[in-house]
């Protein structure tokens, strides 16, 4: 197994692990523009089978950036996250290292900054009792979106809305915004039953209570983030919980459109996270600064403003741990941020 100064790693099986072909793995461009900067680069395949033999591998690396969903292939990242700890503590530079993934990457930074320019109408629960105690009366004021402690692609996420405002806790609709969910019409107990898996202690034992953003029709824009600088924009204006017109179903997510840095419609958006937003919410979290990771992403929704107000964005998750696929415009700046890592004197 080949030992360099970075290393790349992702989940995969133990033919993908013996094989190693960075040209055949979805991050070649990656590794084709690291060789074309002269930094050595390595596949790290994962796989909490043979962790040990990877941890091995790592001991000589300087760097690892690593793409590992919480959840991935039925099992959670654990382990994994002992040994990038392990890694670290011995001196290896991890990004996203678990800390980091723990203060910026679960649902619970959503109530840590709701006081911040992005931040929204938004509730930890700790318990169900909570949750049959608070929600009522929040549905009076319209839909909730309750959230997982940490999860991806939509899995644990629930748009609730009262059937009748005016008796919120009678009959409800629901609907999951993991693909291929659809709307159902639920009674309190059968929310309950529906939601209890998420206050179990082995999934974080609480949910997130954020208030539904109408403006979601007009699409998310995810901001794609090398350090602290916009490397890219992600635009996705069908997405998982679109609400459906009356009579019809909720039309399918369509695809998230790449761009650069530049792009005029975001650039407001772009100068608050430089100028201003990153930095607050670093401090928010209690993270410091050169335990940024090197490549993350913000979500925002539009938010409700007034006419002669700027645009507001609200804050609907940050993504940490497996941030892929980006914009190909992130690639350079990304690669200039390891350079400076494993060489500060050359950038």
């Amino acid at each position: 197994m080949q030992h360099s100064p970075l290393a790349l790693l992702y989940p995969g099986d133990r033919a993908t692990r013996d094989r190693s072909e960075p040209a055949e793995s979805r991050f070649a461009e990656l590794f084709q523009a690291f060789a074309a900067a002269g930094i050595e680069a390595a596949p790290a395949v994962y796989h909490d089978d043979f962790a040990d033999e990877v941890e091995a591998q790592l001991q000589a690396a300087r760097l690892v950036l690593v793409w590992c969903n919480p959840v991935e292939g039925g099992r959670r990242r654990d382990r994994l996250d002992a040994m990038l700890r392990r890694l670290a503590a011995r001196g290896v530079t991890v990004s996203a290292h678990p800390d980091a993934i723990l203060k910026l990457g679960t649902k619970d930074v959503l109530v840590e900054t709701r006081q911040l320019p992005f931040g929204s109408d938004v509730y930890r629960i700790g318990s169900l009792a909570q949750l049959e105690e608070e929600l009522p009366r929040r549905l009076a004021s319209g839909p909730r979106v309750l959230k997982q402690h940490r999860g991806q692609s939509g899995a644990g996420i629930w748009r609730i809305e009262a059937v009748d405002p005016a008796a919120p806790w009678t009959a409800l609709r629901v609907r999951h915004a993991q693909r291929g969910s659809s709307e159902e019409t639920m009674t309190p107990t059968a929310l309950r039953v529906t939601l209890a898996p998420y206050f179990e202690p082995a999934n974080g034992g609480h949910m997130i209570d954020q208030a539904w953003q109408p403006r979601l029709v007009e699409g998310m824009v995810r901001a794609y983030l090398v350090g602290d600088r916009v490397a890219g924009f992600g635009h996705q204006a069908v997405n998982a919980l679109f609400p459906a017109r009356p009579g019809e179903v909720a039309p399918t997510p369509g695809p998230r459109l790449y761009h650069d840095a530049e792009l005029a419609q975001f650039q407001g958006l772009r100068k608050r996270l430089e100028s201003g937003w990153i930095e607050m919410l670093r401090s928010c979290v209690g993270l410091p600064h050169e335990q940024l990771p090197l490549l993350w992403d913000c979500d925002f929704l539009l938010g409700e403003s007034r006419e002669d107000a700027e645009e507001r964005f609200v804050l609907c998750e940050i993504n940490v741990s497996s941030v892929a696929p980006f914009p190909p415009a992130a690639v350079q700046p990304l690669v200039r941020a390891v350079q400076s890592r494993l060489d500060p004197g050359r950038i």
